[in-house]
């Protein structure tokens, strides 16, 4: 592509590449100088230039006086959304696009919609686990990329064939408008609960970002809204999309009653358009009958009708790291889950009631990420003792925060339960599978299928809640065994 292509009057440069980050190789490329919430582009614009930028795209004054062309721009973040478009060809354009945006549900609602709609027209997801489309997996970033991490990918996608994605939006993508060149054809609202308050300071603010989303649809998108949360009902008041529904408590266009959630499957009744459909499903919680919910309306929305969509949900493959049941006995109720905020914990806790016998205990293993949201850790100290037997506080993402000093801010929250930290996740895990008796639950909280942990140096990697509640529960199932 040539630069007069896409800035009117520029000479006819041919532009191989864009760039956000100076370090990158960049030549014959568009260095774009984004202000980021730790680093201005500004401030290194030389060495975009000594990595083959050709093209410098700013807005606050800078020294002009090294060899390249220079455009100054009101608002370089918006510039690079339509320029990345253009760059690359501007394929969501072309394909059915669903936007899931809320603070727990996106990556379950996201991962089932690509999964369901995959048979009939391929289709691609990008979210928290990953980036996957036909036989390609890449490894999680971000849960929604950057403005060109997305473009990119959507692109490589659509030249392979794909026709849709699913994609998670998350509260911060849309703030710092990584997903504003995207075509979106469905929004679809979950909920909204405490959660990266360290980021938007308040509530309102943290809901004012997930509306911008709903806002900026386009005439003929369909926004689809949880209207039994209070927020859900706020977020479609401004848009210019259709508005569709769903809910349990409250009238919907697609409303589930008569649910039955049982420790390995639920059922509910879907009422829509004046009938009835029984749903059998292998999901289980309540949570995910929402879940469930806003998938059912996107895709029958969407041409899917309720005849190809309902059979499919008594075997839907499990969400990766989402309430992912360790099926080595039946004898232990072991579950590991991505939960990592207020609400998150709590659906999960009450879920853990309805399954556990009352003569049994409920035992959690859980953390708190470090240098991120610190209010909500005495909450979940509070939750876990209003629902839990036994509670093993553990690291969780660390980062650069002492692990035992998150769990004592935790444990600050605990006033009647027993406790103890361990701070080595694995040591974690071990030791409450050694608490364990027969019919017990022990939930594995925060991390999902993660195989890394956050540490002051980066990245580090690990096994993974899944593989070390397998291993150790097998473990003790085998000496068991000997003992007999």
């Amino acid at each position: 592509m040539f630069l007069n292509e896409i800035f009117e009057k520029a000479p006819k440069l041919e532009i191989k590449c864009l760039a956000v980050d100076s370090r990158t190789p960049m030549e014959d490329g568009i260095f774009f100088c984004i202000h980021g919430i730790k680093n201005d582009g500004h401030l290194h614009v030389k060495q975009a230039i000594d990595n083959g930028a050709k093209v410098i795209v700013y807005h606050d004054d800078i020294d002009t006086s090294l060899p390249a062309i220079y455009i100054r721009v009101d608002d370089v973040t918006a510039i690079l959304n339509v320029v990345a478009k253009k760059f690359y060809g501007d394929p969501t354009s072309k394909m059915d696009v669903y936007g899931v945006t809320g603070t727990n549900g996106k990556t379950t609602i996201a991962s089932l919609i690509s999964q369901l709609v995959n048979p009939y027209k391929p289709c691609g997801y990008i979210g928290t686990v990953g980036i996957t489309y036909g036989d390609t997996n890449i490894a999680p970033s971000l849960t929604t990329p950057t403005i060109l991490e997305n473009n990119k990918y959507l692109a490589k996608m659509y030249d392979s064939g794909i026709r849709a994605c699913a994609i998670e939006v998350s509260s911060i993508g849309i703030e710092q408008k990584r997903t504003d060149s995207i075509d979106f054809d469905v929004a679809i609202y979950t909920n909204l609960t405490h959660d990266h308050l360290d980021y938007h300071v308040t509530m309102q603010d943290y809901f004012l970002a997930k509306k911008r989303f709903f806002d900026n649809l386009k005439y003929n998108a369909i926004a689809i809204t949880n209207i039994d949360d209070e927020y859900g009902r706020e977020i479609i008041k401004d848009t210019n999309a259709r508005v569709v529904t769903y809910g349990i408590n409250n009238e919907a266009d697609y409303m589930a009653t008569e649910i039955k959630l049982n420790p390995s499957n639920s059922s509910f009744v879907l009422k829509y358009a004046g009938k009835s459909y029984l749903v059998n499903t292998n999901l289980v919680a309540l949570f995910n009958i929402y879940n469930l919910l806003g998938v059912i309306a996107a895709l029958n929305e969407t041409g899917y009708s309720l005849d190809m969509i309902l059979p499919k949900l008594s075997s839907l493959s499990s969400v990766t790291g989402r309430m992912h049941r360790i099926d080595v006995s039946d004898d232990y109720n072991i579950i590991v889950d991505f939960a990592h905020t207020p609400d998150g914990l709590q659906q999960v806790f009450e879920y853990a009631k309805t399954i556990t016998p009352l003569s049994n205990s409920i035992i959690a293993v859980f953390g708190s990420a470090g240098r991120r949201d610190t209010i909500k850790r005495k909450v979940f100290g509070e939750l876990a003792d209003r629902y839990c037997d036994m509670i093993v506080l553990t690291e969780d993402d660390p980062r650069d925060e002492s692990p035992l000093d998150i769990a004592k801010e935790i444990a600050s929250g605990i006033k009647e339960k027993q406790y103890i930290i361990v701070e080595s996740r694995e040591e974690a895990i071990h030791t409450a599978i050694s608490l364990l008796n027969k019919n017990d639950t022990l939930l594995i909280l925060g991390k999902g299928d993660e195989k890394f942990i956050y540490r002051s140096f980066g990245k580090e990697t690990y096994k993974g809640d899944d593989i070390l509640a397998e291993k150790y529960i097998k473990e003790r199932i085998e000496e068991e065994n000997e003992i007999i």
